[in-house]
């Protein structure tokens, strides 16, 4: 008997989908229940992340072969899929071992083709036996010389089995071991187990876009063809449920949040007005410190993002705010993905406090022993006034007398689940304040942070001239290198970027090891190299001697992007430039023009290059603005690698495709809040409806917060 959700309740509802998801909808039942998934199909199954038949039921295919039914050889135009009966009269093999395996045919009236194997599959061309037995065979007819010729065809079945075979037949993503007309037969077999799911979407919405109903798009998604083109009505609709789900999930997140209780934080003064500043604070500080302050004053935990460009001041922001939970006897914490930018955070933060009554500690991994039970016990008694670290500071053995403020540097390395969990180390639910130097898109600002309120700091302090940016050709490497020579002399400090740690056997593309080599045969030891696969001691000591000036050059991959600051470095110099996402870049850039002196940044290109990376570098040369260029990188490259997300898998999208993005997860807001405000949740037929969307989507850390809450 199928269980009603509405008749467990929510607490319920989830401990059932935790034991046995099945019950409530047959796609969660695991993959390997399918009749011949064993341990061997699995394997490559799992490379693809599928678990369970919702992951094969949203495999969607890559794109369409459509093919032409023939009885003659003469209606199938050169180039074309087909579909057409053959009949074996020669099986050729060459002298060579590597010599393809080739087999003359002739179709009905006698029009001769050859039917080419490779040697890798010539074990296919069994198929075609014995000589003279006509055969279904599918595959694209090609002009080879004077001959026709169809090469590895794709499928090849008996006269009678042909009605098996698709004029348009989906192309799937596949991984070793499992072949594309497997892929289909399983997903086949896991829409036969798919319910018809009480439907989400608005009915009006339905109508307006013409969309059908869940059930039936899932169907039309793997059997539709050219109705199920990535643009067309099924899959906008596929995708707008993958937003929606993002949508509803995030808000459940702010609504949670805003149920839990914290201690207001209303500063005196006493310290933010004895800080001694080198400037004015810009009027996007002061707008968003107003901002802060506000959420800071309530009973409800503060949740804000504030967006920074490059060197706009977000760490005197958050200094700011953290002193502000001093003042009002509360502790603050600062989290950073690295121990580089931990370590970096402590010192400038130390600095710019100057002799200010606050006791500030670092901790990451690295701190074992004595020091380490000292900054335990500090934050225990509330000795210690802010914390800075990675992610050390919220493990178990981390407790707070009183934190009232967390704030997150670079949140995009951090997950939803992830951001939350510190705050939970108060008594109370902690404010929190997450910050990033990456200008992310508005489209995408929603997509990732639809829970959170938003700051942005589209200013820069005074001091911060724009870095005047040059593309060069690899031809003028000699010149770069001589013009770094003169820098060096001149006292000043210069980064050095690469896209490989190691030469890899691609010779098209600088690796750091090779480069920091030949720097060094010309500058010596004034040369250091600092790289991802370095323990983090030593890839610290590297980066404090270039900090203190003992070296002059540091070469590097993309480690540096983030939040590394020294002075006295105005030359950045970036190989292979073209490999490089416009964010990434500008990111780059930034590391650079943090001084006095006026900074350059060169992008060295190939002597070939295509017009989307020409066109990219033309952007870089000419603006400094990192939003617009989050916007053009979102638009030449796609969210998820803006956000860093093919890899990690947070808050990627697996249906929508950035176009149906920006197009949709508006509307997929809106919607979401509608549904949180008017219906009540979860309460009532559309709250089960949506339950059902949200585990079918189950893929965000927003999820997991769900789950645990």
């Amino acid at each position: 008997m199928r269980l009603r959700s509405g008749q467990l309740g929510w607490a319920m509802y989830k401990a059932a989908i935790a034991m046995r998801p099945e019950i409530l909808n047959p796609l969660f039942t695991e993959i390997t229940a399918l009749k011949g998934v064993g341990t061997a199909l699995a394997k490559p199954l799992a490379r693809l992340r599928m678990e369970r038949l919702k992951d094969l039921a949203y495999h969607l295919p890559e794109r369409w072969v459509h093919r032409v039914r023939a009885g003659v050889l003469d209606d199938v135009p050169i180039g074309s899929q087909c579909i057409i009966t053959l009949t074996a009269t020669e099986f050729r093999s060459g002298s060579s071992p590597r010599a393809p395996l080739r087999i003359h045919a002739v179709d009905s009236i006698g029009n001769h083709i050859s039917i080419v194997y490779f040697r890798a599959a010539a074990k296919f061309a069994r198929t075609l036996h014995p000589l003279g037995e006509a055969r279904v065979v599918a595959g694209k007819l090609e002009q080879y010389g004077e001959e026709w010729q169809m090469v590895h065809p794709d499928h090849v079945l008996k006269p009678g089995e042909e009605a098996a075979l698709r004029e348009a037949e989906p192309v799937y993503a596949l991984s070793d071991g499992i072949t594309n007309h497997r892929m289909g037969g399983l997903i086949d077999a896991a829409l036969e187990r798919a319910p018809d799911l009480p439907e989400w979407i608005e009915r009006g919405l339905l109508e307006q876009r013409g969309w059908a109903g869940w059930r039936a798009c899932l169907d039309a998604a793997h059997h539709g063809g050219g109705a199920a083109d990535v643009d067309g009505p099924v899959r906008n609709r596929m995708a707008y449920d993958e937003l929606l789900a993002n949508q509803v999930a995030l808000q459940f997140v702010r609504v949670a949040n805003e149920k839990r209780r914290a201690a207001p934080i209303v500063g005196t003064g006493r310290l933010t007005d004895a800080l001694r500043l080198p400037f004015e604070p810009t009027g996007a500080q002061k707008r968003s410190l107003t901002e802060i302050d506000g959420d800071l004053a309530q009973a409800r935990p503060m949740l804000r993002l504030l967006q920074g460009d490059v060197g706009s001041g977000k760490t005197l922001v958050a200094l700011i705010a953290m002193l502000r939970a001093v003042e009002a006897g509360q502790q603050a914490a600062m989290l950073a993905p690295t121990e580089i930018l931990a370590r970096q955070h402590f010192e400038s933060l130390r600095e710019m406090m100057g002799g200010l009554p606050v006791n500030i500690a670092v901790l990451t991994g690295r701190d074992k022993g004595r020091a380490r039970e000292a900054t335990l016990m500090g934050l225990a008694d509330g000795s210690i006034h802010i914390l800075v670290g990675t992610h050390a500071i919220f493990q178990d053995s981390v407790t707070y007398r009183n934190l009232g403020l967390a704030v997150i540097d670079e949140q995009h390395r951090f997950g939803v689940s992830q951001r939350l969990m510190l705050t939970q180390k108060a008594e109370r639910a902690a404010h929190l304040l997450v910050m990033t130097a990456t200008p992310i898109p508005r489209t995408l600002t929603l997509a990732t942070h639809g829970e959170m309120d938003v700051s942005r700091l589209d200013e820069l302090p005074p001091g911060r001239t724009p870095v005047d940016t040059r593309v060069i050709s690899a031809e003028r490497l000699e010149e770069v290198i001589d013009g770094l020579g003169r820098h060096m002399a001149a006292g000043r400090q210069a980064f050095w970027v690469c896209p490989l740690v190691e030469d890899m056997g691609r010779g098209d593309k600088t690796a750091a090891e090779d480069r920091a080599q030949l720097l060094r045969g010309r500058f010596g030891n004034a040369v250091g190299l600092v790289h991802g696969r370095m323990k983090g001691p030593e890839k610290d000591a590297v980066m404090e001697a270039f900090q203190r000036g003992d070296l002059k050059v540091l070469v590097a991959t993309t480690v540096i992007e983030v939040g590394v600051n020294v002075p006295n470095a105005s030359l950045m110099v970036i190989e292979n430039a073209d490999l490089f996402g416009l964010a990434q870049l500008h990111q780059l850039r930034g590391r650079v023009g943090r001084g006095a002196e006026k900074s350059v940044c060169l992008l060295i290109r190939p002597l070939q290059m295509g017009e989307v990376a020409r066109a990219r570098l033309a952007l870089m040369r000419e603006t400094n603005d990192g939003f617009r260029i989050a916007e053009e990188d979102l638009r030449l490259r796609g969210a998820g690698e803006i956000l860093g997300t093919r890899q990690s898998g947070e808050a990627g999208f697996n249906v929508a495709s950035d176009e149906q993005v920006s197009a949709m997860i508006g509307i997929a807001h809106d919607d979401a809040r509608l549904f949180m405000e008017r219906d009540g949740g979860l309460a009532g037929l559309r709250g089960e409806a949506v339950r059902n969307l949200l585990y079918l989507f189950e893929r965000d850390a927003a999820l997991e917060t769900l789950r645990s809450g």
